[in-house]
């Protein structure tokens, strides 16, 4: 299984659920592979936010040498799901799509909780560090069920 998070810049939310991912497929003993990337081309080649970075520490994550990059058409050929953050997200993705089976690969991320609910991992880019440990508990808790889903 391969699996692609998307948010807007890839410097917080979809690194950090990559990296929280990665961290669930170890524990798991899964066979599937993770990677991240943005909407946008605002941050390519940058490291995460350093609140990201300092965030995912705390649990003993390290996203330190992730770099930004930004969503290509191909990576439809090479995923199988794709989890975006928010409906922006959503959307831009989809207006990307080549076919109703890439239609079928992208779902909002917390719909593995709250399924038709439209729920978005709010960014957490412009608050402050408490907004990113938010955000760790919303994407862990989605990312500990997609991995017991592949178990």
């Amino acid at each position: 299984m391969q699996i692609l998070m998307v948010c807007l810049g890839n410097i917080c939310r979809s690194p950090m659920a990559e990296g929280i991912m990665r961290q669930k497929i170890n524990e798991y003993g899964l066979n599937a592979e993770v990677d991240s990337c943005g909407t946008a081309a605002y941050h390519i080649g940058q490291s995460p936010d350093k609140r990201a970075i300092q965030t995912l520490r705390k649990y003993n994550i390290d996203i330190s040498k992730h770099r930004g990059r930004q969503f290509d058409r191909t990576d439809f050929d090479k995923f199988d799901a794709i989890f975006v953050m928010d409906t922006e997200n959503f959307k831009d993705i989809i207006k990307n799509t080549r076919n109703q089976g890439d239609r079928e690969k992208v779902k909002l991320l917390l719909d593995v909780l709250y399924p038709g609910m439209q729920k978005i991992v709010p960014d957490p880019y412009y608050g402050d560090l408490a907004g990113f440990d938010d955000t760790y508990r919303l994407i862990n808790q989605a990312c500990d069920k997609i991995a017991r889903q592949l178990v």
